[in-house]
């Protein structure tokens, strides 16, 4: 009697202990299995896809678009907006409650068609609108051992016959042996993202260096090169017709700045159209269309804030070399700068 007794406590936690482990709901360690993703990609050129993903025991899905841009979804439905067009791998992650993952990616090709949002188009004789431009003014060499003298007059920077001239002029002023211009829309106009370009063409001469760029809009407060500078466009005299389109951030800037060249004809004597295409996850550049290098951008990097324009010429410096003795006066000739989002 006490030995079946002794059995019968001895056996009540073992009860115990398998009722208490069955309080777990069945399955909520179980992996998401059958995962399914499709991608509808809207016609109208809006660049809306609509996303379906679906799997057993899945409770949320994780959607990576393929250009930097993230965001979970619970019910794995879900329509996005490419802000540009081009191919994307997208990955979707589905999880179940207990943590457990499964992945799958997907290819999509999307076209965006652009709007126009700014622009000059320099069909008003006389100086630049100044609703749209200002002047960095002065010397100093701008950190480049520059010998140009920037100013504000319109010998230097006029419109006429429907294009904008910054006109560099070997003369003296104020202590410098040339004068120049550089336009700038800080302050006045500002973007993120989305597609610059400028009809333009290059002056002539040993030691010119006009240049089609972009700052970051804290420069004033993160100064260079963490504010990041996008150039669009540069041009030697010295090297005629390489055109050269760079970036410069933190750790790549100056001599190590990344970036890429391409060969055009005839840069002095016709227009060509100088552009770069500005993504979340990407910046190209291009001539006449013709893209020449391509950047890889990150969350990580400056060139995900609104950037401002700047036009210049240039002279000599650490890049533009020596300037040619025999130099009298040449322009770079811009017939728009247009951005597109």
């Amino acid at each position: 009697m006490l030995k079946r007794l002794f059995c019968i406590i001895m056996a009540i936690p073992l009860i115990a202990g398998s009722c208490k482990k069955d309080k777990n709901p069945p399955g909520n360690n179980t992996p998401p299995t059958n995962l399914s993703v499709t991608a509808v990609v809207s016609t109208d050129n809006s660049g809306n896809v609509a996303f379906t993903a679906t799997a057993t025991n899945a409770v949320s899905y994780d959607f990576d678009y393929g250009n930097g841009v993230f965001q979970t979804v619970a019910g794995g439905v879900v329509t996005y907006q490419y802000p540009s067009s081009g191919t994307y791998t997208v990955n979707v992650t589905a999880k179940s409650s207990g943590g457990q993952t499964l992945s799958k990616s997907i290819s999509v090709t999307v076209v965006r068609a652009m709007t126009m949002v700014w622009s000059d188009e320099f069909d008003v004789a006389g100086s630049p609108n100044p609703s749209k431009w200002g002047y960095d003014l002065g010397a100093g060499g701008w950190g480049n051992n520059e010998l140009q003298y920037y100013t504000n007059r319109i010998d230097n920077a006029t419109i006429s016959g429907g294009t904008l001239k910054i006109i560099a002029k070997a003369e003296s002023f104020s202590g410098s042996s040339y004068t120049s211009a550089r336009l700038l829309s800080k302050d006045k106009f500002t973007f993120k993202y989305g597609k610059i370009e400028a009809r333009a063409k290059m002056p002539v001469g040993a030691g010119t260096w006009p240049a089609f760029w972009m700052l970051g809009s804290n420069f004033a407060t993160a100064g260079w090169p963490a504010c990041g500078e996008i150039d669009v466009m540069e041009h030697l005299g010295r090297q005629l017709n390489t055109i050269y389109g760079t970036l410069h951030h933190p750790g790549h800037s100056g001599g190590s700045a990344d970036g890429g060249t391409t060969v055009i004809s005839n840069a002095t004597t016709e227009f060509h159209i100088y552009a770069a295409e500005w993504t979340a996850s990407s910046i190209k550049f291009s001539v006449d269309g013709a893209v020449y290098y391509t950047f890889n951008n990150s969350a990580s990097l400056p060139f995900n804030q609104p950037f401002f324009i700047i036009m210049n010429v240039a002279m000599g410096g650490n890049f533009g070399g020596t300037i040619d003795p025999a130099f009298v006066s040449s322009a770079m000739e811009i017939d728009y700068v247009r951005v597109y989002q």
